[in-house]
């Protein structure tokens, strides 16, 4: 049995390196996969949402981004188009126990843990959009409740480039989670126009 004990020590610090507890290598960009040795992905669907405060997007101006469901240890996040797997835009001062992760040639392309500290709800990422960045645009993740506990292909909806000097009313800013309310100026309108005549 004593034989056994320096092997069962090694395979621990095997496993707890081959986690990447301070954050994703580079290499995970292109195929959003974490790198844990010998374990897969979930085959179930993922207990995680991302949602965005808008449905469109504007160059430099910030959306912000946030991964609704039970609490995470570990991320990979990056903005994308259905053509190609580069890494668009740029990402805000990423939150505490994250950090910004170099894809495709963009230092601030992509967000990772930055340990294993438990994010959750109130952790909201920010995305600044390029004057180069295509139109649709969404966002991917990959979320690791624990080392072998992970989702890949985490996908938000889908945002469209918007119109420079549009009317764009967002409700719900203060906690980040705000969408954009077009039917709410038809309403205010309507309730205005009842009040005046």
């Amino acid at each position: 049995m004593e034989p056994l004990l320096p092997a069962f020590i090694m395979l621990q610090v095997l496993c707890f390196v081959s986690g990447y507890p301070s954050g994703a290598p580079t290499g995970a960009c292109e195929d959003m996969m974490p790198r844990h040795s010998g374990v897969l992905p979930q085959p179930s669907p993922a207990p995680y949402t991302l949602l965005t405060n808008m449905e469109t997007f504007e160059p430099g101006k910030p959306i912000t981004v946030t991964i609704i469901g039970p609490e995470y240890r570990g991320l990979l996040l990056k903005a994308l188009t259905d053509s190609s797997t580069d890494a668009l835009g740029s990402w805000k001062l990423p939150p505490p126990d994250t950090r910004f992760l170099e894809c495709t040639g963009n230092p601030e392309g992509a967000i990772t843990h930055a340990n294993t500290n438990l994010k959750g709800n109130t952790t909201v990422y920010s995305w600044i959009p390029s004057n180069s960045s295509p139109s649709p645009v969404y966002f991917m993740a990959t979320v690791a409740q624990q080392r072998t506990v992970f989702w890949v292909n985490v996908r938000s909806s889908t945002l469209t480039r918007g119109k420079p000097g549009g009317l764009g009313l967002a409700t719900g800013a203060s906690t980040g989670l705000a969408v954009e309310k077009p039917l709410l100026v038809l309403v205010t309108c309507f309730l205005m126009l009842q009040m005046l005549g």
